[in-house]
């Protein structure tokens, strides 16, 4: 879901719906940045979907689906680079197939067919592309933090750069994946993007739990032959890294009239078993959404059956 404004909490409360108890803006500080397309898990994607359809029917009235741009900036394109904190990533039966898999899974991403199902939008410095390019993976054994500050996040990312571990973009499309070892627990969500500045450089940045076996987060792939781990954050990366191509940061780009972003209002929903990469890796994906597909009949239903999904294969 879209946050307006990082320093007005209560105009995101009002916006998206969030502010509550189990939302993870509601213990952000005022001057966190804002917490962009938090991917909800299974269950509260559900409840959060059955309230606004009950919201929406007490108006009387169904606004359009589509999203609408709001004056702010895209990203042409995404040069990403992961980090994996925690000291779990020095374990070798931790790490299993996630290291590998993901990065060829970010490689594989450019000029995919997934890429470009969000290439229409276009934003004050241009048009999303679908080419991305992939600079591999840091490993920070030291002990990571949850997702519940974004502050905590964006200072690992800068502690990188500081480090010369990451050369920022200088076209301000560095992406940073950070992929901790932490369970999600309680919380809600199982990832969610954000921006702010290392150094004065503008820097995209996301957070994602350790999804080990965990059912609310999980596509329940059985065709790829990835873990199910990795098989998880793949799903959960794909939403993410579409997510920030088509609205990275404040001023907002593109999302719809409740605040969603083009992997929301597709999350938790698969029109095929899997979608294929150049590289050819295949990955159990959900679907972004298009307003192209909504306006011409083309695209599958999400969960709400407004079909403006497509999924890439």
């Amino acid at each position: 879901m879209k946050k307006l404004a990082s320093f007005a909490l209560v105009a995101f409360a009002a916006a998206c719906g969030t502010g509550q108890p189990n939302s993870p803006d509601s213990q952000l500080a005022a001057d966190d940045p804002p917490m962009l397309g938090v991917h909800w898990t299974k269950d509260e994607a559900a409840r959060r979907a059955a309230a606004g359809d009950i919201n929406e029917a007490a108006k009387g009235a169904r606004r359009s689906p589509n999203m609408t741009y709001h004056g702010g900036k895209i990203m042409p394109t995404a040069v990403s680079k992961i980090i994996f904190w925690g000291p779990s990533w020095s374990n070798s039966t931790f790490v299993g197939d996630k290291i590998t898999g993901l990065d060829s899974w970010y490689t594989g991403h450019s000029g995919s067919n997934y890429a470009k199902t969000s290439d229409e939008y276009t934003g004050t410095n241009g048009q999303v592309g679908a080419t991305t390019t992939h600079q591999g993976h840091i490993i920070d054994t030291s002990t990571a933090s949850g997702g519940g500050s974004t502050s905590a996040i964006l200072n690992e990312v800068c502690k990188q750069i500081t480090a010369g571990n990451i050369v920022p973009d200088a076209g301000g499309n560095g992406y940073y994946a950070v992929y901790t070892d932490l369970k999600r627990g309680n919380a809600g969500y199982c990832a969610w993007h954000s921006a702010g500045t290392c150094g004065g450089k503008a820097v995209q940045f996301a957070f994602f739990w350790n999804l080990d076996g965990d059912a609310g987060c999980d596509p329940q792939d059985s065709t790829t032959g990835h873990s199910q781990g990795l098989a998880a954050l793949a799903n959960v990366t794909a939403h993410e890294l579409s997510e920030a191509r088509s609205d990275p940061a404040s001023p907002g780009a593109w999302y719809d009239s409740s605040g969603a972003e083009n992997g929301d209002k597709c999350a938790w929903t698969f029109n095929v078993p899997s979608a294929s990469f150049p590289n050819g890796t295949a990955w159990k994906m959900q679907g972004e959404w298009s307003n192209a597909a909504y306006t011409a009949g083309t695209g599958y239903p999400n969960s709400s059956g407004q079909k403006g999904c497509l999924d890439g294969h």
